[in-house]
């Protein structure tokens, strides 16, 4: 959806929407139960199908969302890794499993395999194929 579009939109129907507010407001300040949140999702919805936002429009927006924010997550883990190098620690187990362990990241993989399981300030973000930014966080933690 256009923002142009959106913002032309608004201001014909601004009206709608600053009573859909006051509604919610006022919903939101005096019902005290789940059926709260129930209306205001459904007034919600109601102003989003009125306005021409479809569901593909908002699963667009989501996903978007989503994949932008891993993605930040997944440089930031990638950055710390850079930074916490020196402070890594690496314990091996007796099966060949081994774990590292910074301030920010921990890194859990096998000697024989080629992924790593990654967490970053304790949120998991899967199973990663191990590059050259965790060889030298994995080598620097084996030194010491």
């Amino acid at each position: 959806m256009d923002m142009n579009q959106l913002f032309e939109f608004l201001k014909q129907n601004w009206l709608i929407f600053l009573i859909a507010l006051i509604v919610l407001f006022v919903i939101v300040s005096f019902v005290k139960t789940v059926v709260k949140w129930a209306l205001v999702l459904v007034i919600v919805a109601a102003v989003a199908v009125y306005s021409g936002i479809t569901w593909n429009d908002i699963d667009n927006v989501v996903t978007t969302v989503k994949d932008e924010t891993v993605q930040q997550l997944k440089d930031q883990a990638m950055n710390a890794m850079v930074q916490e190098a020196k402070k890594a620690t690496f314990s091996a187990g007796a099966d060949g499993t081994y774990t590292i362990k910074s301030p920010n990241v921990e890194l859990k993989g096998s000697t024989n395999s080629s992924k790593v399981k990654l967490a970053f300030n304790g949120v998991s973000l899967g199973e990663w194929e191990i590059n050259d930014t965790m060889k030298l966080f994995i080598d620097e933690a084996k030194k010491k």
